[in-house]
């Protein structure tokens, strides 16, 4: 069953959207950098 009917909108993208996702690939790259930055520091 679709979440929408053939006739209606998308859902549009708000703000708190976009802030959501930034403060998400923020973590995300944090933690990606921290690893690589640890791999590096164990293997000097």
């Amino acid at each position: 069953m679709p979440d929408r009917l053939p006739g209606e909108e998308p859902p549009k993208i708000t703000t708190n959207r976009i802030i959501l996702w930034i403060v998400v690939a923020g973590v995300g790259l944090y933690l990606i950098g921290t690893g690589i930055a640890g791999i590096i520091a164990k293997a000097g």
